[in-house]
């Protein structure tokens, strides 16, 4: 059993709150609660490739979460990229993350989304004199003290699919929870830190 192993486990949101909207009404009515916090987490998933030179056609999913709730924007959906690009580019909510360089060239790139006023906490945070991206498993052990599991089956599932099953539902959305989860716990002075490497 490794370190991380031992540890207690991440608790996630519960799936009931984890939000999925899909009419226009709806996600006007998700981005008018994420805009009310400071900070948001956030994420992206895309359906993987298998093939070399395979070019990924996402991000299909786009993960927001507050402190009580997660929603999950399916990319597809009628006022989807309209409701996400209203969240990602406004300066007034922090959007907090792991490994965002990716996900902003791919909504640059694919959807025109432009993610504004974001740290990137992978590149952010540093720990025991290492070097190098810090993973959100190994933040959220150091930070949190606890343990959150990455299902490779689920990582690499088809988030194309209309109707995602349970444990992706869990899983986008705890990704983005988790990483706001770490930015809330950090001092004060770490958070200050951070703020200074706001893009």
């Amino acid at each position: 059993m490794t370190d991380l192993e031992r540890l207690p486990r991440f608790d996630g949101l519960a799936l009931d709150r984890i939000v999925t909207p899909s009419t226009p009404e709806e996600f006007a009515q998700a981005v008018d609660d994420i805009l009310t916090f400071a900070q948001i987490g956030f994420d992206t998933e895309s359906k993987p490739t298998f093939t070399v030179g395979e070019l990924s056609s996402g991000p299909h999913l786009i993960q927001f979460a507050t402190p009580t709730k997660a929603y999950l924007f399916q990319i597809g959906i009628p006022g989807c990229v309209e409701a996400a690009k209203r969240v990602l580019e406004t300066d007034q909510v922090l959007k907090v993350g792991f490994g965002l360089a990716s996900d902003r060239s791919r909504l640059r790139t694919r959807l025109g989304i432009e993610l504004r006023h974001s740290v990137d906490l992978g590149s952010a945070l540093r720990y025991h004199g290492k070097k190098g991206q810090v993973g959100l498993r190994g933040a959220v052990a150091a930070v949190l003290g606890a343990g959150i599991s990455k299902s490779r089956s689920v990582s690499t599932s088809n988030w194309a699919n209309k109707n995602l099953a349970e444990a992706q539902q869990r899983y986008a959305a705890n990704d983005a929870y988790a990483a706001l989860m770490v930015f809330l716990a950090l001092d004060a002075q770490s958070r200050a830190l951070l703020l200074d490497r706001v893009i």
